[in-house]
């Protein structure tokens, strides 16, 4: 049995796992699905929250786990997990990308997707008037993350979403090959994907490569859309 440690991505907050959660522990794993700062339950003001700040408490919860896990990270997620790669080598069995930002050394969320021309999530975020926060047009959410999501999932969802701190989108990432570069990844990408597009996704597992490569045909959200399908690969992992 394994350890799974679930970041969830931009907006977000640990309750979006948990499909995922309940079939992963109904097979006997241990499984945490942590709210960064300032998301889900957690109260710390948006506006105070910094990359160091949510790498920080997702580190703590898996220095806490007592045995390496296999570390999960959705979307933004994905540069939170390989920031923590090269943070706490030792206390990760696998880094796994699920339609993530699996960015190289240097590079931040925003420059990452900057380039994604063909995302439709560019053009609906919506910065807040001080330019620390920003959320994504309520109208624009079922087509950007959850278009094969039902409309109870996406109700779930658009009362649960909370705005998100840019500082952390504009943070690079600093890894290197002896601690980040040595831990094995796996890449979980969505055929179906709107915020960051197909394309952007191979680009991006391509230029910092993975040992395995999974496809599911759907959206942003598979942990709502197909929680069978992405259980069965975790578990095989």
């Amino acid at each position: 049995m394994s350890t799974f440690v679930l970041v969830h991505g931009a907006w977000h907050g640990g309750w979006c796992w948990h499909k995922i959660a309940a079939r992963l522990e109904a097979m006997g794993h241990r499984v945490m699905a942590p709210d960064m700062p300032g998301h889900g339950t957690d109260r710390t003001p948006i506006e105070q929250v910094e990359f160091a700040t949510i790498t920080g408490r997702i580190a703590a919860v898996v220095a806490a786990a007592g045995e390496p896990v296999v570390l999960v990270g959705h979307s933004y997620g994905g540069a939170v997990i390989t920031q923590l790669g090269e943070m706490m080598p030792e206390k990760i069995r696998k880094l796994v990308y699920v339609t993530a930002l699996l960015l190289p050394n240097g590079q931040s969320a925003s420059d990452a997707v900057a380039g994604d021309m063909e995302s439709a999530l560019g053009p609906e975020i919506v910065p807040a008037p001080d330019g620390l926060t920003a959320t994504v047009r309520p109208d624009a959410l079922r087509p950007t993350f959850y278009a094969q999501c039902t409309d109870e999932d996406v109700a779930l969802a658009g009362s649960l979403l909370v705005p998100e701190a840019l500082a952390g989108f504009r943070t690079p990432v600093a890894t290197s090959d002896a601690r980040f570069g040595r831990i094995p990844r796996a890449y979980i990408e969505c055929l179906k994907d709107r915020a960051i597009t197909p394309a952007k996704q191979k680009a991006l597992y391509r230029a910092v490569p993975c040992q395995e490569v999974f496809s599911l045909d759907t959206d942003h959200s598979p942990f709502f859309s197909t929680p069978e399908a992405l259980t069965r690969i975790l578990v095989n992992l």
